[in-house]
């Protein structure tokens, strides 16, 4: 049964990872015809509305006003927060270092677990951390397009470092909160709050929005991003947040990179090199190594001798 448990967990969390991944290509064909905050409104918009729907036929949760304050709080950090210090970052500081920072999330997850949880802070854990961060280096620097040296500045770099502690808090708090209530109800009122945080900015920048006639395929993209990225991936993730610790599902994030790689080479032509499939394995062997079960061993002081008679 334990077993099962596990294996629904990672299989969540490869599920949420893999369509996140994916969702890079598809952000880059949606944006051909929207703005940018035309497509998030489209996007978290459009899974508020199916959430709100869902919500109203399960029934709506009795969160206390403390609760719907940490909810509050999650929204903040994952999708506001994160979105708005990942976007700021990029915009003053290099993808190649930005992809680097982002990969520290694990390292800040693994802390903060250990401050709030008393998570134990085990070598393995280090290790398969350390290993997917330089995994994650070696798929930024073997890229074919990739120039030395990174450049970028210190203001996009802090910009990056937020984006990197809000992901970690929101894994906290997802953790904290789904001890008492269910995943589907965290993750509904999560995107509902983080889309009404997104509308004022959204609507104060109206004027830059892509108004022209909208294909099948950028509607195929943001049903893409709002049902599957948005929906369907926060709840996988959730979900592994709310059986496992923050730590071992944090190192998945890292494979979001790799995925993407795979994904771009696949889908729309862009080069994979030698180097960059090496860092792809490293990220996976990372994975492995951190969420691999503790050896049981067997103390010799406690174990009963029974003697020949």
């Amino acid at each position: 049964m334990k077993n099962n448990r596990y294996l629904l967990v990672y299989t969540a969390l490869m599920i949420a990872v893999s369509i996140w991944g994916l969702s890079f290509v598809v952000t880059k064909i949606a944006l051909k015809e929207f703005s940018v905050y035309g497509l998030i409104l489209a996007r978290f918009g459009s899974a508020s509305v199916i959430f709100l729907v869902i919500l109203t036929l399960k029934g709506f949760p009795k969160f206390t006003k403390t609760e719907h304050g940490s909810l509050v709080l999650i929204a903040i950090f994952q999708p506001g927060l994160y979105f708005f210090f990942e976007t700021m970052g990029l915009q003053n500081t290099t993808a190649s270092k930005a992809g680097l920072i982002v990969a520290m999330i694990p390292i800040v997850v693994l802390l903060l677990s250990a401050i709030f949880f008393r998570e134990k802070i085990t070598s393995r854990s280090v290790t398969g951390i350390g290993l997917s961060l330089i995994g994650v280096g070696f798929l930024i620097i073997g890229d074919a397009n990739y120039i030395w040296p990174m450049g970028g500045n210190i203001i996009g770099d802090l910009y990056m470092f937020g984006a990197v502690l809000s992901a970690a808090i929101y894994m906290i708090l997802v953790k904290k909160l789904s001890k008492k209530y269910s995943v589907l109800h965290i993750t509904g009122m999560q995107i509902i709050y983080g889309t009404l945080i997104f509308i004022p900015f959204c609507l104060y920048k109206i004027e830059t929005w892509q108004l022209t006639e909208i294909s099948i395929i950028a509607i195929a993209a943001v049903f893409y991003l709002a049902v599957l990225a948005t929906i369907v991936a926060f709840f996988c993730y959730n979900f592994a947040l709310s059986q496992i610790e923050p730590s071992k599902a944090s190192v998945f994030i890292n494979m979001i990179p790799v995925l993407t790689a795979a994904s771009a080479w696949i889908l729309i032509g862009e080069s994979l090199t030698i180097m960059q499939m090496g860092g792809g394995v490293l990220v996976l062997l990372a994975v492995w190594l951190v969420n691999q079960k503790p050896r049981l061993t067997v103390s010799l002081e406690t174990t009963p001798i029974v003697k020949a008679s």
